[in-house]
């Protein structure tokens, strides 16, 4: 009876929605007319979930006719009460329609109300809501669930019964590292609204996403999971039935709903159950507890809100495991995004406004103790304040480590981990690296106790969990006096030229032993990424060294070694032992690629690429574009359209996936004319890189090449950009055909 109750209010949800759709769809259509273009901003995915579902895009208003007619034929007849005997299938029918038509809905008011929707990631004084997730969070955030950063995400529909409850609520998820998407008001309010009002920070950062205060902006958290399977799961859009099992499988959300459960609320929740994702509800609603579609119950409700996360995260399946740090704040992933701004600063080092630097170093093992934190100098406390009222000082983090198996190769790999594991302390701020960190510290850390030498308590746990294979001993010294700090900077930057001249001077030729980089299989199964010293992560995270320690580290995990083997052809870089490897870790998908062209048997691609690369035949060279460049580029596709069109783990000819840093290693599509190909980059992109631009010009006896670059401010179609290309004399127009 109670599958009867639930089924009854979904399907005269599902009712209300598709006639609201249909009703706005006409008059979008009698307003702006039938061609107007309609979507989400900056995405590949048109509609996702519709195009996710039905492999249908929806560009243009007469494009939403088709679905709509889709949904009236997935819509089961209202329940009638003594007759009709509703069944799951038609509860998921009706749920289904019900998500079609809340993408209508949705892409339409970005049309009606184009201001309605922040188009970013941090809220404002004025606006919370982000709605749509666009193609760079995407790619951002979408790495945090592929490397288990974020194991899951919750979706909140309706408020708490008090602001303070929903502040406990989202700190227990962020503790969890889970994400917290939030959409639809109860009583008047939503949880987000609560959260600003109890003092809590919301945005991506925080992993507090305040989608939108009607429960259709649901959707933009399903949409999150359909377009995941597409671009990390490389499945294609109208295969409903890979994309659903991927997200039951793969995609561990659940929803809350806090409040009194209305149509619309019961036949959104149909809609997620689909996925495989359950509904946990804190009113005494039917529940319906048989497994079937989703891992076990599918509605569990009258839940106390302290045991609601529980219980949602027992019912999904969810395994969480979080490490307890001994800081006096809470700790972990979810809070690495936090910000700490004007008056809520306590204390400033670094960020150009004094001396910072954080340098690892191995020493001898009877030279530490394991487990010393000592402050050479003022605490955060102490730490004078200026004539402007600021508390100002220098700081160095010097971590010392020991132990029979560390490497000097090791010690980069443990000092770029200091940026995160600091940020993952609540109230605390962490940007840059090397000797261009910046520290900020909260009122509200130092008013739970937070000191400079919990900065060392927190990096000797989180470096013991994680690096704990490679060390055996960990000190670390938190430098605050201005002549230690001056007298440790010099020592660091010296360490830092020596690194990037051992790095810099590595050669595919000289190395045996290359490194797979499986970690994106679990979103891309065809996916094989294997790394040389001249060939980085196209995702930008990992180089050779960085995969060398990894396996030293974690001998099963996803950075194995891969024999080169013989030198197929050197050219191009095609090597028989990568070849067997990626025969075999593509379980047979892919069985060859070239490390150095974009041409011919290209490297797989998936969603996590820096940077995507495309031949232009007319300017005899190549492009690149990176994730944050958001405008149209000579090959006449925006980033957003490349990465759907050639992501998911395939090989692409004439495209090709890298990080940026690669864009000036030697090797880079050395097999198609190399460097001296690249005819065209965003402008941010060229500023970015400028310098390594210059000094591989000059590598290549061009020393003014990086001005021969065009960008977006010559032109974004291929024959303004060749003029200018003739014009300045680029070395590309008359080198031998690219096409062969």
């Amino acid at each position: 009876m109670s599958v009867k109750i639930i089924a009854s209010a979904a399907i005269r949800g599902a009712h209300k929605f598709v006639d609201k759709a249909e009703e706005q769809m006409k008059q979008a259509i009698d307003k702006f007319g039938a061609e107007h273009e309609v979507g989400f901003p900056n995405t590949a995915y048109y509609l996702p979930i519709i195009f996710g579902m039905l492999g249908h895009k929806v560009e243009k208003l007469k494009d939403m006719e088709p679905v709509i007619k889709r949904c009236r034929l997935l819509l089961p007849p209202p329940v009638k009460e003594k007759l009709h005997l509703p069944y799951l299938g038609q509860v998921l029918d009706a749920g289904m329609s019900t998500l079609f038509a809340q993408e209508v809905i949705e892409s339409i008011r970005y049309l009606n109300e184009p201001n309605f929707y922040l188009q970013s990631e941090d809220v404002t004084d004025d606006n919370i809501w982000l709605g749509a997730a666009d193609d760079v969070i995407m790619r951002k955030r979408g790495v945090e669930f592929v490397d288990g950063t974020a194991p899951g995400f919750a979706a909140i529909v309706g408020s708490a019964p008090t602001k303070e409850i929903a502040a406990e609520m989202a700190l227990e998820l962020q503790k969890k590292n889970l994400y917290v998407f939030m959409a639809s008001e109860h009583n008047g309010t939503c949880f987000s609204k609560q959260l600003v009002e109890a003092g809590v920070q919301i945005g991506w950062n925080t992993r507090l996403v305040s989608f939108s205060p009607d429960v259709s902006g649901a959707i933009f958290a399903v949409g999150f999971a359909t377009r995941a399977a597409m671009s990390f799961g490389g499945i294609e859009p109208g295969d409903y039935r890979k994309i659903l099992i991927y997200n039951k499988d793969r995609v561990f959300a659940f929803v809350l709903a806090m409040g009194d459960v209305s149509d619309e609320w019961y036949a959104t929740a149909a809609g997620c159950i689909n996925y495989g994702f359950p509904t946990i509800a804190d009113t005494p609603i039917p529940e319906i507890l048989p497994t079937g579609v989703c891992t076990y119950e599918h509605v569990v409700s009258n839940i106390p809100h302290n045991e609601m996360i529980a219980k949602a995260t027992e019912v999904r399946g969810l395994k969480v495991t979080v490490a307890e740090v001994p800081v006096p704040v809470s700790y972990g992933p979810a809070f690495e995004g936090e910000r700490v701004r004007g008056a809520d600063i306590y204390l400033e080092c670094g960020g150009g406004r004094t001396d910072m630097c954080e340098w690892v170093h191995t020493v001898d093992m009877n030279e530490i103790n394991d487990g010393d934190v000592s402050v050479n100098g003022p605490e955060m406390t102490e730490v004078a304040v200026n004539e402007k009222g600021k508390r100002l000082g220098p700081l160095a983090i010097e971590v010392k480590v020991a132990g029979r198996k560390m490497e000097s190769d090791y010690e980069p790999i443990l000092e770029r981990q200091i940026h995160h594991l600091i940020n993952y302390a609540q109230g605390i701020m962490h940007i840059g690296q090397r000797d261009i960190a910046w520290l900020r510290v909260g009122n509200s850390a130092i008013e739970k106790g937070f000191k400079f030498a919990d900065i060392g308590r927190l990096l000797h746990a989180k470096l013991h969990q994680d690096f704990g294979a490679v060390f055996d001993k960990c000190a670390v010294i938190l430098h605050t006096n201005q002549d230690a700090v001056t007298e440790i900077l010099a020592k660091a930057r010296e360490a830092y030229k020596t690194r990037d001249e051992r790095v810099g001077g590595m050669k595919d030729e000289t190395t045996d032993m290359f490194y797979s980089c499986t970690l994106c299989q679990s979103f891309a199964p065809s996916h094989v990424c294997v790394i040389s010293p001249e060939r980085t992560g196209l995702c930008g995270s990992y180089n050779w060294l960085d995969c060398k320690a990894s396996y030293e580290i974690n001998p099963t995990g996803p950075n194995q070694p891969v024999e080169k083997g013989e030198v197929l052809d050197q050219v191009l870089g095609n090597f028989k032992g990568v070849n067997e490897f990626i025969t075999k870790a593509s379980r047979g998908n892919i069985t060859s690629y070239n490390f150095y062209s974009l041409m011919q048997e290209p490297m797989t691609t998936c969603g996590c690429c820096e940077c995507i690369a495309a031949v232009l035949p007319m300017c005899n060279g190549i492009m690149t574009v990176n994730r944050e460049y958001k405008g149209e580029t000579p090959c006449g596709m925006k980033f957003t359209t490349l990465a759907g069109t050639m992501g998911g783990g395939i090989s692409s000819p004439g495209f090709v996936g890298h990080s940026k840093y690669n864009i000036t290693q030697r090797k880079f599509i050395a097999g198609d004319g190399g460097f001296q190909r690249l005819v065209w980059m965003p402008k941010m992109l060229k500023e970015e890189l400028y310098d390594r631009l210059k000094v591989r010009g000059e590598e290549i006896g061009i020393p003014n090449f990086v001005d021969l670059i065009a960008d977006e401010t010559v032109g974004t179609d291929e024959e303004t950009v060749l003029n200018w290309l003739t014009e300045k004399g680029h070395p590309a127009v008359t080198m031998d055909s690219i096409i062969g």
